[in-house]
């Protein structure tokens, strides 16, 4: 250390912990004699001392007025700072208390100590306790996050248990087993966790001596702080923007270290005793800390020159590998202050994980609401009302996945933002770039510097996984078993690039790069067994043949442009159309034919409900177009090859499937494929939006017209003539009017296709199939209509002509189903069908 600067004997040699005021202008200081010490900021003047307090203090928090004190008896005091004396006890443990924590209002209280339990004391009235139970062993540290919302303990066995405050009753969120290591209470090594100022992460020392920075949204390792110590870590402390940090040794060293390149600024490294806790001043360049002897250390001007800018911003970023904020704008939250003079950070939820709930979604997407500060008369912000709320006409904005813009204060429309199908948005250092039935594409970041690129098949007999080092950054992927397609985002270096590797080829060369021109960035890409499809920022769709060659460029009707797909030698792409009665774009797709130069659908709507977002787009296996909605539905292009026919017809609702009837299961599906007559997805568990590593495996999901309210149960015997009479007649009903509607369904779509190919034998075999499932189930109907009574027999009736099998096989059986109920009118009604002979005029009886 400095020469100038030199320890206060501020207790008897041992431990001794300290805490700053809130507002900085109080220093307390306890340690194993019976005294507490007050120290005034800025004051040469000896401390005011408080004596009448238990021996042995292990820890303590402050408020701008009061203070708590934990003791090696278990005592949990609270100390008033205006009078300097106990005003109460507000709890006794059977053992030692080893931490206790302050919420950011001051109101709760955390007690850490040898019992098993953590208690949450009100300190206002002692009799409100919440009682933390799901941690095994005795906890060692805890912690409040910035908004007071969230506990975390750190626990003897070598978890972090996350704990939810925000309603009665507590809910543990999160157990962090891979974080710190396990340590007895006793021992020096710290391994609490400390929350970043923007309240999006936090930090602890790990078992290699590192800080490891975590993010609380996905629980994802973010940046870490290494070789800085060669002893365990005691003491961390952020600086009160967050843009420093300082952690402390058994190696007797202090580290100060910048927060973005995590990059060592100075190391003390004549540090006397072991220091056990610091802080630094809320306003000012002052850092103190206290060690295992005693002494107090009040080090000014503790931040060099030459850094001192950086404690002078305004709150400043957590370090994430992928910072949500950086990525989706280019503005810097600014601290926010509580009017008072010393201009303090303001402890609210404006910087919290909460807030930010409203500004990220699961897609990295954002609103900006209340996250742009209009303080140049820009017409950034919104206007609002009277008592500061958004008007009625812009309510419930953050429920939809549009980008609002804004100039000049005047009403914009929302358009629906790009994505890729089948791609994650960053966790940590690595994401999903492609999922399908073929494979998975992900990457990992190094640093920034260049990211890992692997491809992984499913049929490993078929394809060889491979393995890359990618420079250029790639940022989307689309793999089908002829090759994987890549495209990245234009930077300061090189344009966007578009990158096609083949899996097999018969000549040396095997892969090729294009760029893109100067300013046009990729907002999709897509790949079929023919074509490469790139959509970009300008409108432009531009088309390439698997060896690179541009076959088209054209600017979409519908801009800006959503995503895209392909399929054989059709191109599907989607883009923002015209304002919908809420305000936000409608979107349109179209639908082409590269080869024959042919439209088959030209800027048709896309059917979403009100509040839903797209969240997929695929062609299926056998070339229909299919989208997922965000309301969990599953919808087919019906008669799309012919211009002005389309319809989106139903082919599942996730919401209704008999697993979530209980109601006990949260999950939802994260859409794959459809193939064979399946719907293949991930699932989802609890509130996660997007699957993640260890590689999911997929699921999947017979479809199910939703064409009935009644929900029908599983089939047992889908080859049976005539229902079994012991089922419920209403349930029975809607499972075969269901099954009916699908198979009419799928045979409606595979006969489209066969309109314009030449069908082979077993195309030919699977409509017939389709056609006589269809009428199988019709036959099980008319059996249920037939044992109700006469009273059916018009239904009964229109159920046989329905049937598309006329040959007489179908008809005779009908025939037999209504003579074994004794319905001899519908039986002759039937034949008169068979024959040919029923009229109009006798379909009424």
């Amino acid at each position: 250390m400095s020469a100038r600067i030199r320890g206060r004997p501020a207790h008897t040699p041992g431990p001794t912990f300290l805490s700053y005021t809130p507002n900085g202008r109080k220093l307390i200081t306890v340690g194993l004699n019976n005294a507490i010490r007050v120290f005034q900021t800025g004051s040469d003047a000896e401390p005011a001392n408080i004596d009448d307090c238990q021996d042995s203090n292990t820890a303590i928090a402050a408020s701008n007025d009061f203070f708590v004190t934990g003791s090696d008896d278990g005592t949990v005091c609270k100390y008033s700072l205006e009078t300097n004396s106990l005003d109460e006890i507000l709890v006794r443990c059977s053992v030692a208390v080893r931490d206790v924590a302050l919420s950011p209002d001051g109101n709760w209280v955390a007690v850490a100590s040898d019992e098993l339990v953590v208690k949450v004391v009100n300190t206002n009235d002692m009799t409100r306790v919440i009682y933390l139970r799901d941690q095994p062993r005795s906890v060692k540290h805890v912690s409040f996050d910035p908004s007071g919302t969230y506990l975390t303990a750190s626990c003897t066995d070598g978890v972090v248990y996350v704990y939810s405050l925000s309603s009665e009753q507590p809910k543990l969120v999160r157990k962090v087993d891979d974080l710190i290591r396990s340590l007895e209470p006793e021992v020096e090594a710290s391994s609490k966790v400390v929350w970043h100022p923007d309240g999006r992460a936090f930090g602890a020392p790990t078992g290699t001596r590192e800080f490891q920075v975590m993010s609380h949204r996905d629980w994802e390792k973010q940046r870490a702080f290494s070789s800085g110590h060669s002893g365990d870590i005691t003491a961390v402390a952020w600086s009160p923007n967050g843009a420093l940090l300082a952690t402390a040794g058994a190696d007797r060293k202090l580290v100060l270290w910048d927060t973005k390149s995590q990059k060592v600024i100075k190391t003390y490294d004549d540090v006397r005793a072991t220091i056990l806790e610091m802080s630094w001043h809320p306003t000012e360049n002052i850092f103190s800390y206290t060690n295992n002897d005693g002494e107090l250390y009040i080090h000014p001007d503790f931040v060099p020159a030459e850094y001192i800018s950086a404690l002078k911003k305004d709150l400043q970023p957590a370090p994430f590998i992928h910072d949500p904020l950086s990525e989706i704008s280019g503005n810097v939250r600014r601290q926010e202050t509580d009017g008072s003079k010393n201009g303090l950070p303001r402890r609210t939820r404006d910087r919290t994980p909460d807030s930010l709930d409203g500004i990220i979604d699961g897609d990295g997407m954002s609103d900006v609401d209340g996250f742009i500060e209009d303080d140049d008369d820009g017409g950034y912000v919104e206007p609002t009302n009277g008592l500061g709320k958004r008007a009625n006409d812009d309510l419930n904005d953050h429920e939809y996945p549009y980008k609002r813009a804004r100039t000049q204060g005047i009403w914009q429309p929302k358009t629906h933002a790009s994505f890729q199908p089948g791609s994650t948005p960053w966790r940590g250092n690595r994401r999903y770039l492609c999922l399908n039935l073929v494979g998975f594409v992900w990457t990992v970041s190094q640093e920034d510097a260049y990211h890992t690129v692997t491809v992984e098949f499913y049929d490993r007999e078929l394809h060889r996984d491979f393995h890359f080092t990618d420079p250029f950054l790639y940022d989307k992927a689309c793999l089908n078993e002829h090759g994987a397609l890549f495209s990245c985002s234009p930077s300061s270096k090189s344009p966007a690039i578009i990158y096609y590797r083949p899996h097999e080829t018969w000549t040396t060369r095997t892969d090729w790069r294009t760029e893109l021109p100067a300013g046009e960035t990729p907002t999709a890409i897509a790949l079929s067994e023919s074509h490469i499809v790139v959509t970009t920022n300008t409108g432009y769709v531009r088309i390439y043949s698997l060896f690179g060659v541009p076959l088209r460029v054209h600017r979409a009707k519908a801009s800006p442009t959503v995503t895209c797909a392909a399929w054989r030698d059709y191109v599907w792409t989607i883009g923002n159309g015209p304002l919908g009665s809420d305000g936000r774009t409608t979107l349109r797709y179209t639908i082409e034919n590269v080869r024959r130069d042919d439209v088959c659908q030209a800027e048709d709507i896309l059917p979403l409900p009100a509040t839903a977002e797209l969240k997929s787009i695929f062609f299926s296996d056998a070339g229909d177009p299919c989208i997922y909605d965000s309301t969990g539905v599953l919808l087919v292009l019906l008669h799309w090859r012919l211009p002005g026919q389309a319809r989106w017809a139903p082919l599942l609702d996730t919401k209704k499937l008999s697993r979530l009837a209980s109601g006990k299961k949260e999950e939802s599906y994260w859409p794959v494929a459809v193939a064979g007559e399946k719907f293949h997805c991930i699932i989802l568990k609890g509130g996660d939006t997007h699957p993640y590593f260890p590689r999911p495996l997929l699921t999947d999901f017979d479809f199910r017209l939703p064409v009935s309210a009644a929900p029908p149960p599983p089939a047992t015997d889908d080859d049976a003539l005539v229902s079994d009479t012991t089922k419920d007649p209403a349930h029975e009903a809607a499972r075969l009017e269901e099954q009916h509607a699908r198979h009419v369904l799928l045979h409606a779509l595979l006969s489209d296709a066969l309109s314009t190919t030449r069908a082979t034998h077993e195309q030919q075999t699977v409509l017939a199939a389709q056609e006589r499932e269809a009428d199988k189930a019709l036959l099980q109907l008319l059996a249920i209509e037939a044992r109700e009574g006469e009273e059916h027999g018009m239904k009964a009736l229109e159920i046989v002509t329905l049937m598309r099998d006329r040959s007489g096989k179908m008809l005779e059986a009908a025939g037999r189903v209504a003579e074994r109920f004794g319905r001899e009118v519908l039986a002759g009604k039937i034949r008169e069908v068979a024959e040919g002979r029923l009229g109009e005029e006798d379909e009424e009886f």
